[in-house]
């Protein structure tokens, strides 16, 4: 390693203005291509709904079903509308199961449904049943397997492997540019655990595309973008905290494990059902133990520390929220199931104000306003809920010093340059300080801030890479955020659907909370930008958070929660 670094020192004197313009040039070209390349795939493809059966009015006319939970009512937001007067908005509930199996719920309509002339709450359904809705006959027809299959493979295909593999080359390129430029800056007094930790990262990607390879799933865009953020999380760890660079690597690791076992328990929504109750229970219990065990930093009691480890649960706390929030349609539509949630979202949040932790509560409730409306639609409800926040947050001030210090602190920070507004005042100046391609790793003075490798992450990344890469970083996130958004109509189940435009959610408001709390146009709450910033907690939820984006892609052999189609012999109905 010693003989390594010196070849380089020697080779930085002798070529050291070409070696600064390839470093300083290249690198954000580098990631101006990837994201180019990964965020245009994500959102240009074609959408294009799945066909699961049909619905024959007595006319001849076929209703496609393109979802395995579909509302059957006279509302323009169902699923399948039927304009008759006798019928109501939410009239009933077609639903599919993972054995492909299919039955009908009655919903808001006082006469129920009929199945075959005879009046029931719930049946099960075979192909050429005939349902009665509102006095409107519809024969129900499964789609065979063989057109089922014939379907699957006219579908919009994931990208090619070609094209992930060229992604995964240029994101190998900059983690080449960016480790070359830290240790070229630092010589011989570079540690060694920094060069380790980015060829454990490049290691980790391309293991991750082999096993892809292996299970014949081709599109890898959203896992280039989070590795994209999770090197340049290891840039402000190189250079802040170099000691911990293969702490945040082991973190990472854990992420993606999380990743890999939470897009398996989505592959069977049955299982992801039961899951969701272990995961209700455990988001509750991880705030209980903090309040009971925590230990208090500045102010918010949301540590927990085992040994040498340090935990912060309420991260954890926000994939588990994830889950809970998710809902099959059958039960989506029952007022007494919307009424849990609140229940337990408000759990959620009053442990987390007994913990002081403002800042993650703000988040958890941006989380249940994406919740209600999804499962409501109801704006009401939303305005209600938003006039209780308001409410609540007033009498939080008046109970949490430290929270209260923090607003009178803002929009005031250059009156108190020295003292109170001392990290956003070095962050802007040190973000200045960058311009557009930045000073160069390891040379800025954001490291010498207190949390420059965590809260203040956004500032540090800024002054040493560039205005430009600090743009890129927060491009990645809205990419993300777009393509949940963007694949939401298309979800197989309102599950994946909410569950998925949740995690974005979370992860978008965590970002504006972190980024703009640094720039002070928002009050600083302390939360970490995800993907990016040092700590394990953060980084395992957000790995969390992104299985539920990827399962949401139903786009031909992108994700791996999604089952193959299996070519079956059965003779077409």
């Amino acid at each position: 390693m010693a003989q390594f670094l010196q070849t380089l020192q020697s080779a930085n004197a002798a070529y050291s203005n070409v070696l600064v313009s390839i470093l300083r040039y290249g690198a954000p070209a580098v990631a101006f291509l990837l994201l180019f390349r990964c965020i245009t795939s994500m959102l240009t493809f074609r959408r294009e709904p799945e066909t699961w059966g049909w619905l024959r009015l007595e006319s001849g006319t076929r209703l496609p079903i393109t979802h395995w939970e579909n509302v059957i009512g006279r509302s323009k937001r169902s699923d399948i509308v039927i304009n008759v007067p006798n019928v109501a908005k939410t009239h009933s509930v077609l639903t599919r199961y993972d054995d492909g199996s299919w039955s009908i719920t009655a919903s808001d309509s006082v006469k129920g449904i009929c199945v075959n002339g005879e009046v029931v709450e719930c049946a099960e359904l075979m192909s050429g049943d005939v349902i009665t809705v509102g006095g409107v006959n519809l024969e129900f027809e499964a789609i065979s397997g063989r057109l089922k299959h014939k379907l699957s493979q006219r579908r919009t295909k994931g990208s090619s492997f070609g094209a992930s593999l060229f992604n995964l080359l240029l994101l190998t390129v900059l983690q080449v540019l960016v480790c070359l430029a830290f240790l070229l800056n630092h010589g011989q007094k570079a540690p060694q655990t920094v060069l380790l930790a980015f060829l454990g990262i490049m290691a980790m990607e391309w293991l991750l595309l082999l096993f892809y390879v292996c299970i014949r799933r081709t599109s890898y865009e959203v896992e280039t973008v989070a590795f994209f953020l999770c090197t340049m999380g290891m840039c402000a760890v190189a250079t802040v905290v170099p000691g911990e660079a293969l702490k945040q690597l082991l973190a990472m690791a854990m992420g993606l494990g999380t990743f890999l076992l939470i897009g398996w328990s989505l592959r069977n929504l049955e299982r992801a059902k039961k899951i969701r109750y272990i995961a209700g229970v455990a988001g509750i219990l991880f705030l209980l133990v903090t309040l009971v065990f925590g230990k208090t930093y500045y102010g918010a009691k949301n540590w927990l520390e085992i040994g040498p480890f340090s935990l912060q649960p309420s991260e954890l706390s926000k994939v588990c929220f994830a889950f809970v929030g998710a809902s099959t349609m059958d039960r989506l539509i029952k007022k007494r199931n919307l009424f849990l949630f609140i229940v337990y979202s408000a759990v959620l949040c009053g442990c987390l104000a007994l913990m002081n932790d403002f800042g993650t509560a703000l988040i958890f409730f941006c989380a249940f306003l994406i919740i209600a409306f999804l499962r409501s639609g109801n704006i009401g409800t939303i305005a209600l809920a938003i006039s209780a926040l308001a409410f609540a947050g007033v009498v939080a001030l008046r109970m949490a010093p430290h929270a209260l210090q923090r607003f009178a602190t803002w929009r005031h920070i250059w009156e108190d340059p020295l003292d109170t507004g001392y990290q956003q005042t070095q962050s802007l100046m040190c973000m200045t300080s960058g311009g557009l391609l930045g000073l160069g790793a390891g040379r800025g003075f954001m490291k010498y801030i207190f949390a420059a490798d965590s809260d203040a992450v956004f500032a540090t990344l800024c002054e040493e890479w560039g205005l430009v890469m600090g743009i890129f970083l927060l491009l990645a996130i809205v990419g993300l955020a777009l393509f949940a958004v963007r694949s939401a109509g298309l979800g197989r189940s309102s599950f994946y659907t909410i569950s998925s435009c949740t995690a974005a959610g979370i992860i978008l408001v965590q970002v504006i909370l972190n980024v703009l709390g640094t720039v002070d146009v928002l009050p600083l709450t302390g939360v970490t930008f995800p993907f990016v910033s040092n700590g394990g907690s953060s980084m395992i939820c957000a790995w969390g958070l992104l299985a539920f984006i990827k399962a949401a892609d139903t786009r031909q052999n992108a994700s791996f929660a999604v089952r193959l189609q299996k070519k079956e012999v059965a003779v077409d109905e």
